[in-house]
């Protein structure tokens, strides 16, 4: 493990006033948290006997994840903070009906709504929260929850600046609190067995990766549109820069994906959104959770948005490249090599996997459950599969690879001060200073 970094100079917090339309209660929908038994249904664990969990943003990848909440009966999602007003009520519908079907009751009401945050944080009775807002509010929103004294599960890319993702380790470690990283992967099969075959030597000596994920972040460049009712959006831009709205990187609706994880205010572009999924994959399998790749080297073209080499200092070579099969990674060896990716788990020659008697139809039906790793954590107080420092170290790849591309000259990095050589400039960029929203 390397040596303590030093703590942060810059501080991450939050101090966001109550507004007025949060003050007189005209905008929140409130329910109750404390359900009697006998309206449960039968074979339901009261409130009581839960952990409640709160929502922080209540968009599209917010209802995918209360989806897998929802069907657990050691939890209960008791509020939603959200800037979109017609997201608050889409969230509160979505997560009662699922639970009055669950419960084979005709409805239920159990699901407080707030714009700020920090109004649910205040709640003494929620145990854990779900951070699934913009990436640029990641380490902010996470670390007013563990200081609150709730632990996280917070979204991937865990943080947008590497500074960010020290705060978020030092906190964990201030405030002994339990935080799981969205990157799901480390919890299914296909990647446990894919591990299986780097660490029993099936490959050889590893001696090159190709990581294929998307273009790296640029700035944010979309016209203004008339801002609609129903949102606050300075607070959606909060520690960002204050955007020109643009219904493409904030719509009302939770139809698809928004587009601001393209823009480096918001986020570090599709390396960043994929890359948190490949290169972890990539860390997980070399051992180098607590390390990372010590050179950066981008393409010699100026416009380029792929050919990135990054160097580890045993000498593995990742490259950031299309090797034609989707977002994936290829894992190159003496002595053969394998494709790994959601859809894919192939190796050249064929034998290496075969010989290992696989059961392929049952490992790509089979995710895990990172989610209830997550809750078990909670509950045990040991360290999640896919902890604070692991989310850390693979955001710092996804940001340097950014800077790399951006600055568009070799990087050289010390993963153990958490500093680059001779670089002021790469320096200053481990950080970014807030922008006042109150």
């Amino acid at each position: 493990m390397p040596k303590k970094a030093k703590k942060n100079k810059i501080a991450i917090n939050s101090k966001t006033t109550r507004r007025a339309f949060i003050k007189n209660g005209a905008l929140s929908v409130f329910g109750i948290s404390i359900i009697p038994r006998h309206v449960l249904g039968q074979g339901f664990t009261p409130p009581s006997d839960k952990i409640n969990l709160g929502f922080i943003g209540l968009g599209k990848q917010g209802g995918i994840l209360a989806n897998y909440f929802t069907s657990k009966t050691d939890v209960q999602i008791v509020a939603g903070a959200e800037v979109w007003l017609p997201k608050q009520v889409w969230f509160k519908n979505l997560v009662e009906s699922k639970y009055a079907s669950h419960r084979g009751i005709s409805s239920y009401k159990g699901v407080k709504t707030y714009i700020d945050y920090l109004e649910l944080l205040e709640d003494k009775d929620i145990d854990g929260v779900v951070i699934a807002t913009p990436d640029h509010w990641h380490a902010i929103q996470s670390i007013d929850a563990m200081k609150s004294g709730k632990d996280v599960y917070c979204e991937k890319p865990m943080v947008n600046t590497i500074n960010e993702g020290r705060a978020m380790v030092d906190t964990v470690k201030e405030y002994n609190r339990i935080l799981q990283v969205g990157s799901m992967q480390r919890s299914w099969d296909r990647f446990k067995k894919a591990k299986e075959i780097i660490d029993k030597g099936y490959l050889g000596d590893l001696k090159k990766v190709i990581v294929n994920v998307g273009d790296p972040a640029k700035p944010y460049n979309l016209p203004e549109e008339a801002l609609p009712e129903g949102i606050d959006w300075n607070l959606w831009c909060g520690p960002a820069s204050l955007l020109a709205y643009n219904s493409k990187i904030a719509p009302k609706t939770v139809k698809g994906y928004p587009s601001w994880r393209n823009y480096k205010e918001t986020a570090g572009g599709i390396l960043s959104d994929w890359g948190a999924h490949m290169f972890d994959i990539v860390q997980w399998f070399l051992d180098m959770d607590f390390s990372g790749p010590i050179t950066y080297v981008p393409p010699k073209d100026p416009n380029a948005v792929r050919g990135l080499k990054m160097y580890y200092k045993n000498g593995i070579e990742m490259v950031h490249e299309d090797f034609g099969r989707g977002w994936g990674v290829r894992f190159i060896g003496t002595s053969g090599s394998m494709d790994v990716s959601r859809k894919y788990l192939e190796s050249t020659p064929s034998s290496i996997i075969l010989d290992m008697n696989l059961d392929m139809e049952t490992i790509f039906k089979t995710n895990g459950n990172h989610y209830q790793d997550w809750i078990n954590a909670v509950k045990t107080r040991k360290q999640p599969i896919c902890h604070v420092e692991i989310g850390h170290r693979t955001s710092t790849i996804c940001n340097i690879a950014n800077m790399a591309y951006e600055f568009n000259e070799t990087l050289h990095w010390n993963p153990e001060k958490e500093r680059f050589k001779r670089n002021r400039l790469a320096n200053k960029a481990r950080y970014r200073v807030p922008r006042e929203y109150n």
